[in-house]
């Protein structure tokens, strides 16, 4: 099967950030851990219930990855019947909420990003450049508000014509991924439409957004042999690298 991407076919690619641009899908995973492992012992010994830990393999894909912070925290813990206030009453300022819980689960991120910094994957690097070079518009649709200061880190802010990021996204009232709202709206600000543009992707709730947003091709990017699931949920293809896709 030919994989290559070609400008007779294609104007624009939106790229996914974590996962997709950089490794940055593991250190998130590895922070939610940390986060809900936390909150989950002190929930069991409040209750007095059998703790549970949260799992990288079978909690993080379906609940968490690719949505929005407090999206990710509220379906996660739906999961396990837990529901907590969104956001503090001015008169209980200690009580546990979503937006707290998200925002410690940002902290821990904050520091191992200036603890050990970001490197690019080379082959999506790859693959940016040609297609620019090619003409290609380029665009990353991230639903993580610290996508900018990832990119800065990784050095590749400039290979992007537009940055639709988790708080760009909140200022424009777009919904998150799974809808593709944030993907549609990149799209506008490139100039081009969904029928001419290819969507590349880690994230179940990002293929579904993809495919639901009728773009013309859905690239999944294959972690841990979730090929299966990448193209139940709408990827149209799945590769293991993005270099896959260079001529």
């Amino acid at each position: 099967m030919n994989l290559t991407i070609s400008a007779a076919e294609y104007d624009a690619a939106l790229f996914d950030l974590d996962g997709v641009l950089t490794p940055t899908a593991e250190i998130h995973a590895a922070c939610w851990k940390r986060l809900f492992d936390n909150f989950l012992k002190q929930h069991a010994k409040d209750t007095g219930t059998p703790f549970q830990p949260f799992s990288i393999e079978s909690d993080y894909p379906p609940y968490v990855d690719g949505k929005p912070r407090y999206e990710g925290v509220e379906s996660f813990l739906a999961s396990r019947k837990i529901y907590l206030p969104h956001e503090h009453e001015k008169s209980s300022s200690e009580e546990i909420t979503v937006q707290a819980l998200g925002n410690r689960k940002d902290s821990y991120f904050d520091e191992i990003l200036s603890a050990e910094g970001i490197e690019a994957y080379a082959g999506a690097i790859a693959l940016v450049q040609h297609l620019r070079n090619q003409g290609f518009k380029t665009a990353v649709v991230s639903s993580s508000r610290n996508c900018k200061k990832v990119l800065e880190a990784a050095n590749i802010t400039s290979l992007f014509d537009c940055i639709m990021d988790g708080r760009l996204a909140e200022q424009l009232h777009l919904a998150g991924k799974p809808e593709p709202d944030t993907f549609l709206s990149a799209a506008e600000q490139l100039g081009v439409g969904a029928e001419r543009s290819v969507v590349i992707e880690d994230a179940i709730a990002g293929v579904q957004a993809g495919r639901k947003g009728n773009f013309k091709l859905v690239v999944g990017v294959i972690h841990g042999g979730n090929a299966a699931t990448l193209k139940e949920n709408g990827a149209d293809i799945v590769v293991n690298d993005l270099s896959e896709l260079l001529p």
